[in-house]
């Protein structure tokens, strides 16, 4: 019976360690990202922002876009990372909007430790940005999206 329970607890040590190590690994360092409610005239301005929208296209039809946006699906770091790079000067920041902010904010702490840019993590995503006035652009059934 002893036997029993000490595999039981050298298992659950095990798998204490490794959940521990994912989630260590998804936060990353977070020294370069900054939550940011930015005006949808700010974003469209900026030049030295690459503004990338994580939602799905579903979502990009329903409610339109920021003109100007990158529109990549965020499904992983890797993935994302590989379709942002390419768009993304050395200086660039890089801003992440969604729909209300959640995701951006899970996407921005996993990307962060990743990339020397600053991170922009839009609050409260379209749903605020609309509110305070900014009217999106209409989608089309055009729209590509680089991860879909």
């Amino acid at each position: 019976m002893q036997r029993r329970l000490l595999v039981v607890f050298g298992g659950a040590v095990a798998l204490f360690g490794a959940v521990a190590g994912v989630m260590a690994a998804g936060r990353g360092d977070t020294a370069n990202v900054e939550l940011a409610s930015l005006s949808g005239a700010e974003l469209v301005a900026d030049e030295n922002m690459l503004l990338v929208d994580i939602r799905t296209p579903g979502e990009w039809q329903q409610t339109g876009i920021v003109e100007g946006a990158l529109l990549i699906t965020y499904t992983d770091a890797a993935s994302f990372l590989s379709a942002v790079k390419p768009h993304l000067g050395p200086d660039q920041t890089l801003a992440l909007i969604c729909r209300s902010g959640n995701r951006t904010s899970r996407a921005a702490r996993q990307i962060a430790g990743l990339v020397e840019n600053p991170v922009v993590d839009v609050a409260g995503g379209m749903l605020r940005v609309v509110r305070e006035g900014y009217t999106p652009v209409a989608s089309s059934n055009g729209i590509q999206c680089l991860t879909c």
